[in-house]
């Protein structure tokens, strides 16, 4: 039987075989939302209501059914964030009547801390893809961002 050289990491442990770029990306994924979530925390945030306050601040007017697509949940889970965010004086729900559509607008507290929450995500993605980071993970990082600057082919 031949034996082959175990692939180990900086740290010495040993390094999966990779065979699907799927798991990859979900796997980090999942540790670039823990850590975000963790770091959101102290703000009285979770990465969900965080791209709620960053959907409503770039769409004017959105309604519950627009955020519901945007963020991937359920339009129900959306209005009982919106309530959340409304009672903690983050947005305003100016609806003209039941049944009307919503008018859903940051508040000038909401805007105040979306601006500190998303540099609490530029924290978390440099210690995530930063220069200090796992050299692969600068990889994948550099990867997403090139591929999302590319411009599409004409």
């Amino acid at each position: 039987m031949r034996e082959t050289g175990a692939v180990t990491t900086e740290n010495g442990r040993p390094r999966p075989q990779i065979t699907s770029a799927g798991i990859v990306l979900l796997t980090l994924a999942r540790r670039v939302e823990t850590e975000l979530n963790a770091a959101l925390t102290p703000l009285g945030l979770t990465v969900a209501r965080f791209g709620l306050l960053a959907h409503i601040s770039v769409i004017p007017g959105a309604s519950f059914s627009d955020l519901a697509r945007l963020s991937g949940i359920s339009v129900q889970s959306v209005h009982t964030a919106v309530k959340t965010l409304v009672a903690n004086g983050l947005v305003r729900d100016s609806t003209a009547r039941a049944g009307t559509a919503s008018t859903i607008e940051l508040t000038d507290a909401g805007t105040r801390l979306l601006r500190k929450a998303e540099q609490v995500a530029v924290e978390v993605d440099e210690h995530m893809f930063g220069p200090d980071a796992d050299p692969i993970q600068r990889q994948i990082g550099q990867s997403v961002l090139a591929a999302f600057a590319a411009e599409p082919d004409s």
